[in-house]
């Protein structure tokens, strides 16, 4: 069920600027209810408490698809909120509902997975780090741990996942140049389940028993990928390298099923975009900035229209119980 947002406003795309009254930002995850997207609402919340004035609403799907997003995006369009701020599951798809935002005067932005920028009219694009820093970082990371011949798969999330498909193109061009003995020999898409990248990792493990390392790439798949490879008794023998919380890859890290965890700061992505979000919706952030003051973050670089958090994080069994997202 959609949640209405009870507010007085009068007019879209306002702001709260001069008129004493809050900024209505909304802001949605892929989906609801994981760790990471759970992390990224508790950076959103400290960061409209800390800037006081932020009216904010955080909700979204259960499930990661796009059509379960779209309701949301014209329900807060009738609505007549300040800001929408998206993280995507299909940058095509969900791009007619985002223009539908524009024309109706209201301010639209995206985190952690972009839309097609051309066709929503979207403003900019919070990213957590460059897609080839992340890229290079996993396939780095695997090459030390598996070898830079390894035969490596990839249990990726949805084929429609901008981040993902980004990211993997990256890395088959970084492995090209750097390690061209090393060989992808499946690309698998389990969506935003982990029960379905666990399954799949263990079809993996039978198929291609001279494997030597598994790329999970979303919070989710690293995990189901993670748990198969030691449910096949492998740990240690197959590298698992990906992208997802410390929290939900701690266990992995302790029995040793996994080495490292790269990721940015979940909690660090939120905040920084209701950050943007205020900035965008008062005119303080427009075209041909170059750097943006964001609270305790200090300033981050503006590159074109997206705005970046930072490189990636590595988390292992040193530090990872330092982090409690």
């Amino acid at each position: 069920m959609l949640l209405l947002i009870a507010c007085g406003k009068k007019q879209a795309g306002t702001g709260a600027t001069g008129t004493g009254a809050k900024l209505v930002v909304a802001v949605m995850p892929k989906l609801k209810g994981i760790d990471y997207f759970n992390a990224v609402e508790r950076g959103a919340r400290e960061a409209a408490q800390e800037l006081g004035d932020i009216d904010l609403t955080y909700d979204g799907p259960t499930e990661g698809k796009v059509d379960q997003q779209i309701p949301f995006i014209e329900s807060w369009t009738l609505q007549k909120v300040d800001v929408i701020a998206v993280a995507c599951n299909d940058p095509d798809a969900i791009s007619p509902a985002l223009k539908r935002a524009r024309d109706k005067g209201v301010h639209v932005i995206t985190y952690d997975a972009d839309a097609n920028a051309e066709k929503s009219g979207r403003e900019f694009f919070v990213n957590q780090a460059t897609f080839e820093d992340i890229g290079r970082a996993l396939v780095d990371e695997m090459a030390s741990q598996a070898g830079e011949d390894a035969k490596v798969a990839i249990v990726s999330s949805s084929p429609t996942a901008p981040n993902q498909n980004a990211w993997i193109g990256v890395m088959k061009r970084y492995m090209a140049e750097k390690y061209p003995k090393m060989q992808i020999v499946t690309i698998q898409y389990p969506e935003e389940d982990q029960g379905r990248a666990f399954s799949m990792t263990q079809d993996i493990l039978k198929t291609y028993p001279d494997v030597k390392g598994v790329f999970g790439l979303s919070s989710v798949a690293f995990p189901g990928a993670a748990d198969a490879v030691r449910q096949a008794g492998k740990s240690g023998k197959v590298a698992v390298v990906g992208l997802s919380t410390p929290k939900s890859m701690k266990e992995f890290v302790k029995d040793g099923t996994v080495k490292t965890v790269i990721l940015w700061n979940p909690v660090d992505l939120g905040y920084l975009t209701v950050h943007v979000a205020k900035a965008v919706a008062e005119g303080k952030l427009k075209p041909g900035a170059t750097e943006f003051e964001a609270g305790r973050l200090g300033k981050v670089k503006v590159e074109g229209d997206q705005v970046l958090l930072g490189p990636p994080m590595k988390f292992t069994a040193e530090n990872i119980d330092q982090y409690d997202f």
